[in-house]
């Protein structure tokens, strides 16, 4: 694995226990049903869906994805998030796939998905672009890819925080992990692009000629500041057509 990875990894083994208290308390809010609503606009037509949660950190996608019924499989280069997603689930009686894999080189057989999700993950790939080209391989023809995101790498942890509600997450993580957290965004070179331009650029270079962005699913997402939850950048949602 080269270097910058182990960092990643690194990262988010540090962070894996709070990360999963707060994925664990959004299953139970207000927030797992809005992120269905979303989901459930950009999914095709069909039961039974063969779904890749990409970068599934603690199961979030996976779990909601799964007790809808659909076969989902959820991947994640950190051992202890996939560790934490396997409780998750279990907890909650879902029926669910975890492996630990890298994102930008998914170990799965050509055209062997239905849909493609992930969350928060491209602004922390080394390689994005070589991770869509993977995504779309492993997605059947007239599959979907569900991307939501956001130009997280344009702000310093240690910068934003004064503008946070006392409860955010960003808000209880060690002055170590804030910096290390911005030091990881400063290697990787998606954090220098203008997102989702890029993002349309690169799919539209693979290939696809469906490609829609939605720029307002932070405003039907995020609606309330004072909470653990809320996320003070506008996160975007992009619905690729193989």
């Amino acid at each position: 694995m080269e270097e910058i990875k182990k960092e990643i990894s690194s990262y988010w083994t540090g962070r894996s226990e709070d990360f999963a208290r707060l994925r664990e308390e959004e299953l139970n809010s207000e927030m797992a049903e809005l992120w269905l609503r979303e989901l459930k606009k950009g999914l095709p037509e069909g039961e039974n869906l063969r779904i890749l949660d990409v970068g599934t950190g603690c199961g979030f996608f996976t779990v909601l994805l799964a007790k809808l019924g659909h076969q989902v499989t959820g991947i994640d280069l950190t051992p202890a998030m996939i560790e934490k997603a396997r409780i998750i689930a279990a907890e909650r009686n879902v029926q669910a796939d975890f492996e630990v894999m890298d994102a930008e080189h998914p170990d799965f057989p050509d055209g062997t998905f239905d849909v493609i999700v992930s969350r928060n993950l491209t602004w922390t790939l080394p390689h994005p672009a070589e991770a869509y080209g993977e995504w779309l391989r492993v997605l059947k023809d007239g599959g979907v890819i569900l991307n939501f995101d956001a130009d997280y790498g344009k702000e310093d942890l240690l910068g934003e925080l004064e503008s946070l509600p006392e409860e955010h997450a960003h808000n209880h993580m060690s002055c170590g992990q804030l910096k290390e957290c911005d030091n990881i965004k400063r290697q990787l070179m998606i954090n220098g692009m203008s997102r989702p331009s890029w993002d349309m650029e690169v799919l539209k270079s693979l290939g696809c000629t469906d490609v829609t962005v939605d720029l307002d699913v932070y405003q039907r997402i995020y609606r309330e500041e004072n909470s653990p939850f809320y996320n003070p950048m506008p996160v975007f949602g992009l619905r690729v057509v193989k």
